[in-house]
């Protein structure tokens, strides 16, 4: 028992300096992990450079991308994983609102033996869960993951905030339970496919996704240990010119930012 819990603590200490690349020790730290969440800003592609080498030393059995559903993470094959513009074809990534596909190509060639599974809400059952509720559209596991029960009023407020922020201060207050509940809905999501992953393969399982999935306080890792406390687990947040993601992990890694337009821009 007190082996994880070193390794918690040696993983937080192990801080890796602004603008340089990850240290040794936090890529051997990892190597000894059942779970390891990778976050990410989604259009950096120093993160996704440092999710792939973190991919590679850990070795994972199974790799849970956030950005693909289910149903296409069932379309891909070992023939296809060797061809990237046939692989993103049939994907339909073009179509799919995340950046470039070859940021997360190299995830994958890190890890070219690791089985993939797709973790993603698609858009017509986010559709749905926004009109019906999150419990429904989980099905029988929602009361397993909490999906049934109200957020403290604390992390509901926060919660809120965030969504004001990530929306501009555009989004009308009625809808803010709405986005809130559907965040929570997509944490569980991967959360329970990781599960599944581990299950199946036997782990390691490395998950990619947004550093407001990877957060421990109340994000997958959050899950993932109420479900199952035994879980060797890390989940490493990736920042920008040393501002820190909004939430907590076991380590941050730093990146320059890149250059993108002002989001708020049109609502102005």
């Amino acid at each position: 028992m007190k082996k994880p819990l070193l390794f918690a603590l040696t993983l937080a200490a192990v801080s890796v300096l602004p603008g340089t690349a990850p240290a040794g020790p936090v890529e051997d730290l990892l190597r000894w992990r059942d779970v390891v969440i990778l976050g990410e800003v989604h259009d950096n592609p120093a993160h996704h450079e440092t999710q792939a080498r973190l991919a590679r030393a850990v070795a994972p059995k199974a790799l849970v991308f956030e950005m693909l559903s289910p149903d296409q993470a069932g379309r891909i094959t070992d023939d296809l994983r060797a061809d990237r513009e046939a692989l993103a074809d049939t994907l339909d990534w073009e179509n799919s609102g995340w950046p470039d596909f070859s940021m997360y190509y190299q995830i994958m060639q890190a890890a070219p033996e690791a089985a993939i599974y797709g973790a993603g809400v698609p858009r017509d059952a986010a559709r749905a869960a926004f009109e019906a509720g999150i419990v429904e559209s989980f099905g029988a596991d929602a009361a397993s993951y909490g999906l049934d029960r109200p957020l403290p009023d604390d992390q509901l407020e926060a919660r809120h905030d965030l969504q004001r922020k990530a929306h501009c201060d555009a989004l009308p207050e009625d809808l803010l339970p709405k986005m809130v509940a559907l965040q929570r809905l997509r944490d569980a999501e991967i959360a329970r496919t990781t599960l599944r992953a581990l299950t199946e393969t036997g782990g390691p399982v490395v998950v990619i996704t947004g550093n407001g999935h990877a957060r421990t306080d109340w994000a997958v890792p959050a899950y993932l240990k109420q479900l199952q406390p035994g879980l060797a687990l890390s989940s490493i947040g990736q920042s920008e010119d040393g501002n820190d993601p909004e939430g907590s992990f076991d380590a941050v890694i730093d990146a320059p930012s890149v250059d993108r337009p002002d989001p708020c821009a049109a609502f102005r």
